[in-house]
């Protein structure tokens, strides 16, 4: 089972929104020796939305290639798209893609039941683990906790990611969840409750810029160190509350240039961050001690 702090990396991009390759690989090796428990490619925060099938494609080989065995590598493959997200998910597995997260269908905002026969088809095409990933605030679709646990059934689909950031809404997953299926928080600010409540860890937006910190506070967590955890989680609050100013990856990345570690490329419709923003995330960054 996948633990800890598992980040759901940015696209590096050139200036002129390319991808930036080099970058992603320097971007993973980094992440490696900061003590990241996992690389999410090609999510919500890796622009998902923008990238054509060979660049989603290219960008899994990739982080299989660079990682080499050292973490979990999770590729995004889902899709509004059943049919789309079953040759995605298929072509995640044959290029060595451990698991796979699959947003739930947005914009077409299909039933509970449509939902299930999505990710089931999609499970029963690809004998590969996958990760079920609800963020109702994007999608305008709500995966319900009894439509999960129906799922939860089903071999191939090991766990969820809940950007609800509901901690009722996790707990009541958690108490119900049968063995070995994972919850994990897909929201920075509630994630160390959901780890304290069960959860196996955190795909997170924060880990992009403070690794080293988001991993030893999911490890306190996981291991009931109460005390060094909310230490930890106190000194990253501001970040997990500003990186999403304005919509996600946006300030990630503008902070990761900050750092030094990535180009200002990104891909329209984002743009980069609004001037007057840049105090405030200048502000957080220095409260977690990255800059």
């Amino acid at each position: 089972m996948l633990q800890g702090s598992l980040v759901a990396i940015v696209t590096p991009m050139f200036e002129d929104g390319r991808l930036d390759i080099p970058s992603l690989n320097a971007l993973i090796d980094h992440h490696i020796h900061q003590g990241t428990d996992g690389i999410v490619i090609v999510g919500t925060t890796g622009e998902s939305p923008t990238v054509d099938f060979e660049e989603h494609c290219l960008l899994i080989k990739t982080a299989v290639t660079q990682v080499n065995g050292r973490v979990p590598v999770i590729a995004g493959t889902g899709a509004n798209s059943t049919k789309e997200a079953i040759v995605l998910t298929q072509k995640a597995k044959e290029l060595g893609a451990n698991a796979c997260l699959l947003v739930a269908p947005y914009y077409n905002k299909p039933t509970q039941e449509g939902l299930y026969q999505h990710f089931k088809a999609v499970a029963d095409a690809v004998d590969i683990p996958q990760i079920l990933y609800n963020v109702p605030g994007r999608t305008g679709c709500d995966i319900s906790n009894d439509t999960t646990l129906r799922l939860a059934a089903h071999k191939n689909i090991v766990g969820i990611k809940d950007a609800t950031g509901g901690i009722e809404r996790g707990t009541d997953l958690l108490i119900r969840a049968p063995q070995g299926f994972a919850v994990y928080s897909g929201d920075d600010a509630t994630a160390m409750p959901l780890m304290l409540l069960g959860a196996q860890g955190v795909i997170s937006v924060t880990a992009n810029v403070a690794p080293k910190l988001m991993h030893e506070m999911c490890m306190a967590a996981l291991s009931g160190d109460i005390t060094t955890a909310r230490e930890i989680n106190a000194k990253l609050f501001a970040l997990h509350q500003k990186l999403f100013v304005e919509a996600n990856p946006i300030p990630v990345k503008w902070v990761l240039q900050q750092m030094g570690l990535i180009k200002t490329g990104i891909r329209l419709p984002l743009v980069n961050l609004s001037a007057h923003y840049h105090d405030v995330l200048r502000n957080a960054a220095q409260a977690a001690q990255i800059l």
